[in-house]
């Protein structure tokens, strides 16, 4: 593997911008939860088990911010709030989509990382997203990691 050009890290490189948004926990899940369609506040939380409202609420603002999801707010009471992908956000589902791939077939590898970092262990397992191609390629994969203490 070639070693990464030092301009890459530069403040003003895409890739750079690129890595800083994909570094940040709970990104890419957010937006690959939206990928489904408009969802509310309360089904985001349900879809991402271990995300609290704080959290979830801080990177729904940001992701708002960038122009990644839009916010709809309805004048109803109870309050009304969804969220949806923007067609920029949408353009985020594939390197992401190739991301969970990867987990997928380096599953064993974050296992171990897990347990060097001192955390319990966790079962890690492959998790298909509801493609039924049957094909790897075109599969969508998320990485599901359940802690021991819950999987017996």
């Amino acid at each position: 593997m070639s070693k990464p050009e030092p301009f890459v890290f530069e403040e003003t490189c895409v890739p750079r911008r690129v890595l800083e948004l994909f570094s940040v926990k709970w990104t890419s899940m957010v937006l690959y939860a939206l990928q489904c369609g408009t969802t509310r506040t309360g089904e985001l939380q349900r879809r991402l088990p271990g995300i609290s409202k704080k959290m979830l609420t801080q990177t729904l603002r940001e992701l708002e911010r960038d122009g990644l999801i839009h916010r709809e707010v309805y004048a109803v009471v109870p309050p009304k709030v969804e969220y949806s992908l923007t067609s920029l956000g949408e353009l985020f589902i594939e390197p992401i989509e190739m991301l969970y791939r990867w987990g997928n077939q380096h599953a064993d590898v974050l296992a171990q990382l897990s347990l060097r970092r001192g955390r319990p262990a966790q079962a890690i397992e492959a998790c298909d997203t509801g493609d039924d191609t049957g094909d790897d390629t075109g599969t969508t994969h998320a990485l599901h990691a359940t802690s021991t203490s819950r999987a017996a």
